[in-house]
């Protein structure tokens, strides 16, 4: 049996055909992307099998437009926090879930089983089809006899018009340390930068269009004391206590995200997570010896760090104007999520670079709107949790995000947070 549903239906093993409702026909603009997906189950009784092998056909003039996975179930541990839930989220308790997309190998080969499984399927027309109504009619055949196990069709309509240019700014924190340590690379060798660039390709091509751009290791997520595997992008050199910097990896980032469709770069926090009270992690060679200079160990408004960003962020700009301009491209950061009692520090902190970034934005997560209502941050982004002061008092341009703490009839991005460890 076989059935076309909406995407956003996630079919598990232990739930039946029959209660995922059908999609007949959906429409799409010449230039939009349409996902839909495909439940199946195998409906037999053999006494020498509980498993069927298959072919899938895509029968439409749309086919050579059409990309097709495979939904795997991951086992998954802790789905949501104890309390942590609405009645909103489809299951609480460990399991399998059905998440992960695999490519379907080129002979389109399905294995089915008398549980509900999935495939997800990506139309994407690329302005390249005529606008009008088209079938898609999916198959499975049995592989030897080709006996049709299951058929199902969608009309998709494609309008004559398109999507205009987005305008949103949307970024997601890209982790490059997170690439070097899963596919255990070289830290910016050539198999580490072409890692990079599919997973940037990937999302630009999935809406994203400003990248956390790692000048330093990123103060983000790190527990005071502990720190993230060295991925600055910015070489420091200091000699006999001056300071100079060499811009190569960061002129390739630029031009990678050039070439991909980035538009806007996401700075780097100047200062650590959850108070701004130290620097994050700088490296630099130091009279011939390459090694760790700031830290947390470093007071945020100290002398040393000051006079390190005097030199540095004037030096940033300045190459960063040699790109085309790209400075004007760059959006800054002080410090990821202050509370309110680090209201002051935080604007101490900001004054050390307020006058070198005057009139850039700035911009940083946080909850409490007395730092917008004192005129601490001129662009606030407030979880989706703590928005309703911003947006009762009208802040302009507003930004927002969600991540793990945000569950209570609110979308989320709930995921097992691990801090990292000493290294």
């Amino acid at each position: 049996m076989l059935k076309i549903i909406s995407s956003l239906e996630k079919c598990f093993l232990d739930e039946s055909f029959a209660s995922k409702p059908a999609l007949k026909k959906a429409s799409l603009l010449k230039n939009e992307v349409y996902r839909f997906g495909a439940c199946y189950t195998f409906d037999r009784y053999l006494p020498w099998a509980n498993r069927q092998s298959a072919k899938l056909t895509i029968d439409s003039q749309l086919k050579k437009y059409i990309k097709v996975w495979k939904v795997d179930h991951v086992p998954v541990k802790m789905p949501a926090g104890l309390s942590q839930h609405d009645a909103d989220f489809l299951r609480t308790t460990p399991g399998l879930y059905p998440d992960l997309l695999t490519p379907l190998a080129d002979n389109k080969r399905v294995i089915m089983f008398s549980n509900l499984d999935s495939l997800y399927f990506e139309f994407a027309p690329n302005g390249e089809v005529a606008p009008g109504e088209y079938t898609v009619t999916l198959r499975l055949n049995e592989e030897t006899t080709d006996e049709i196990l299951g058929e199902a069709s969608i009309t998709l309509t494609v309008i004559d018009a398109e999507l205009p240019e987005q305008e949103l700014k949307f970024t997601q924190w890209f982790h490059v340390d997170c690439l070097h340590t899963h596919y255990d690379t070289e830290l910016y060798d050539e198999r580490h930068w072409k890692i990079i660039e599919n997973f940037v390709k990937t999302a630009v091509e999935h809406g994203i269009n400003m990248l956390l751009t790692p000048i330093f290791t990123t103060a983000l997520d790190t527990h005071v004391g502990g720190e993230r595997p060295t991925t600055q992008l910015i070489d420091v050199t200091v000699n006999n206590g001056e300071y100079s910097f060499g811009f190569e990896k960061l002129n390739r980032w630029v031009d990678m995200c050039d070439r991909l469709g980035i538009k806007y770069f996401e700075i780097a926090h100047f200062f650590t997570q959850w108070g701004a009270g130290h620097a994050p992690k700088v490296m630099a060679t130091v009279d011939g010896e390459y090694k760790r200079i700031f830290g947390w160990e470093t007071d945020a408004t100290g002398d040393d760090y000051v006079k390190f960003l005097n030199a540095f962020i004037p030096a940033f700009l300045e190459f960063m104007k040699s790109k085309n301009g790209a400075d004007k491209r760059c959006w800054f950061h002080i410090s990821d999520e202050p509370q309110l009692d680090h209201l002051e520090q935080y604007q101490k902190s900001r004054a050390v670079v307020a006058d070198l970034l005057k009139g850039y934005p700035i911009m940083d997560a946080l909850s409490n709107y007395e730092f917008y209502e004192q005129g601490i941050i001129e662009i606030p982004v407030p979880a989706t949790s703590h928005i309703e002061p911003f947006i009762e008092n009208n802040v302009p341009d507003l930004w927002c995000y969600y991540c793990i703490g945000q569950w209570q009839e609110v979308s989320n991005r709930f995921w097992q947070c691990q801090a990292h460890a000493p290294v």
